[in-house]
This record gives C-alpha cells, sequence and structure tokens, in this order.
C-alpha cells in the first residue's frame, strides 16, 4: 500500500469515511488473567456487559508475537506489484483498500488466510510462494498457540455459564471442518491526517463479527475503538503483550442473546502503523446456530431462527460492514436487542 507525502495522498480515498477522535483512551476495559480461579466468572461478565476484554497470562510465547509481526512487516513493505500476486482476494489472499466486495473501503491493506488444512486457496499459496518459508512456519506456529487458548477461552465460558456438555463450543473450533480463519491487518501512516480538519480517517469501518469468538493481538499503535452499549465510542489502550477477545455474533445467538456481539472499528494513525492479527474461530459450515439447551430456561423461546453457520456467513458477507446482521434473523416477536 503506497503512501505518498503530498497532500493530495487522500484524493484517491475520498470514499473511506471518517469520524470525529475520541479525546480519551477508555479505562474501563475488563482485563481476565486466564490463570485466576474465577477466570469463568469475570469472562461472562465481561462478554456480559461489553462483549470484550483483555486476557493476560495467557501463555502464548511472546517470541511468536515477534516472529509473526516481522514476518507480516517484511511481507507489507514488499513492493505493490509483488503484494498484488496475491490477490485480489478470493474471499483469502491480499487485499488492499476494499474491504468485501459490497463497496465497503478502509485505509488498510490485508492478508486473509485460512486455518483449516482440508480445505486449499490459490491465493494463499501464491503469497507464500512470494515469500520465504519462514513466514508460513510464524503462521503456524502463532495460530496453533492462539487456537489452544482460544479452546480454553470457550471453554471457561461454557463453565461460567454452565453449559453442558463443557465442549459444547470448543468443539466446534475443534472440528476438522471448522470455518475459522486469520487475518492479518495492515494500517498504513497517514501524514494527511491534518488535511482533514481534525477527523479521523476510518482503516476498517464499524461492525460486527460474525464467528463465535475473535482472538486480537496488534502492535503498540492504537487505533481500536469499541461501541458501549449507550452507543458512545471508546478507544481501546493498545497493549501488545496481551489478546482482545471478543463475542461473535453467532456466539449471540448459541446464548440467546445473552453474550453480545461488540461493534468496533479501526481509525487511522498519522504517525504510526498499526498491525493487527486476528484468528476468527468459526463452526462447521453445516452447524445449525441455535441457541444451547443447556441454557435456556423452561419456556423460553429462541430469539432467533433456526440457521445454518453457512446461511448466515453468506448473508453477512452480503451486507456492507455496518449493517445489523443478526437483524434478518431474529424472530418478529423478540425483543429488540
Amino acid at each position: 500500500m503506497v503512501v505518498h507525502s503530498q497532500s493530495g495522498a487522500l484524493d484517491h480515498c475520498s470514499l473511506i469515511k471518517t469520524c470525529r477522535p475520541t479525546p480519551v483512551a477508555f479505562s474501563g476495559i475488563p482485563v481476565v488473567n486466564l490463570r485466576d480461579p474465577e477466570a469463568k466468572s469475570l469472562i461472562v461478565k465481561a462478554c456480559e456487559e461489553y462483549g470484550f476484554f483483555k486476557l493476560v497470562n495467557h501463555g502464548v510465547p511472546m517470541e511468536f508475537f515477534t516472529n509473526l509481526e516481522n514476518e507480516a512487516l517484511r511481507f507489507f513493505n514488499l513492493p505493490q506489484s509483488d503484494k498484488d500476486k496475491g490477490g485480489p482476494p478470493d474471499p483469502f489472499g491480499y487485499g488492499c483498500k476494499m474491504i468485501g466486495s459490497n463497496g465497503d473501503v478502509g485505509w488498510i491493506e490485508y492478508l486473509l488466510l485460512n486455518t483449516n488444512p482440508q480445505i486449499t486457496s490459490h491465493k494463499t499459496h501464491t503469497v507464500f510462494r512470494e515469500n520465504p518459508e519462514i513466514f508460513r512456519s510464524a503462521v503456524n506456529e502463532y495460530v496453533q498457540a492462539v487456537k489452544r487458548m482460544a479452546f480454553e477461552v470457550v471453554e471457561l465460558v461454557a463453565d461460567g455459564l454452565e453449559i453442558e456438555p463443557r465442549d459444547a463450543l470448543s468443539r466446534l473450533l475443534r472440528d476438522d471442518m471448522s470455518d475459522s480463519c486469520f487475518r492479518l491487518n495492515h494500517y498504513p501512516p497517514c501524514p494527511e491526517l491534518q488535511a482533514l480538519s481534525g477527523r479521523n480517517l476510518i482503516g476498517f469501518g464499524e461492525h460486527t463479527d460474525p464467528q463465535i469468538i475473535s482472538v486480537l493481538r496488534s502492535n503498540n499503535t492504537s487505533g481500536l475503538q469499541i461501541c458501549l452499549k449507550d452507543k458512545t465510542w471508546v478507544s481501546v489502550p493498545p497493549d501488545q503483550t496481551s489478546f482482545f477477545i471478543n463475542v461473535g455474533d453467532a456466539l449471540q445467538v448459541m446464548t440467546n442473546g445473552r453474550l453480545r456481539s461488540v461493534r468496533h472499528r479501526v481509525l487511522a494513525d498519522s504517525v504510526s502503523s498499526r498491525l493487527s492479527m486476528i484468528y476468527f474461530g468459526g463452526p462447521p459450515l453445516g452447524e445449525k446456530i441455535v441457541p444451547l439447551p443447556s441454557l435456556m430456561a423452561k419456556g423460553e423461546e429462541s430469539l432467533y431462527k433456526e440457521f445454518t453457520w453457512s446461511e448466515y456467513k453468506t448473508s453477512a458477507y452480503k451486507s456492507r460492514l455496518s449493517d445489523y446482521r443478526l437483524g434478518l434473523f431474529e424472530k418478529k416477536t423478540a425483543a429488540c436487542l
């Protein structure tokens, strides 16, 4: 992604939205120590109140962070013509500015990679063919470690909600046909932000994640924001040693609205580049997404129509980022969430 120094650099990005800056970083982000005996209760509380929390003492070696960050930056610093060989995404591969196929754009370039060895992608092979084997190794060791941690997190969710069986969620992520993916997002610095009269350029527009759970790690550059229940946007202080966990739409449905998927976005920075790594834990395509029976009180009705993950994924990817995607699947008698 080429960033020019002259004031006209934003001309070709005129479709990218802007927003007013949030003055102060939010100090209320829940922090959960994965080894805390009360972790299961703290995770559930955070997911009920925010749909989001910071995870510390997670056990993933820092060298995995460092290795992958170095290799990802090496890729994103390649000449544009070399990076373009891995795109356009299908949906896997390299993408630049365009987010999906429905008109969403942002100040971003990214790699979307498949985490399921049962499914191959020509574009993914191209990305790794154009780069040293060490890049593939760095991705694999990081993703495998984060997967194991994600399995533990959703099992603690099950413990906290008293879901039976305990692996009701983790089995979907462990499944050989789990529809999970891994994304590397690079937000180059945008020196021309001053030309926006005090407004921020959107790197990745507001949205919720469709999957069950998202596990985010970034470098020490700010930009991530979440939307609170009162519709206020707040900035999340960066922490390159920790993970940030998002509740996804599928988990909201599976808990019948008890846990809430969090609306979030990323803003561009005028000085520093932001690099984020996100594991999206999804179920198999044919899995029915319905409230878990052990969570439903006697006589309680589902707030949502029954659908498969494939049906929801197809619908979500036909929508714009900011759309309320679950709205199409709510029962007409359900109260507004």
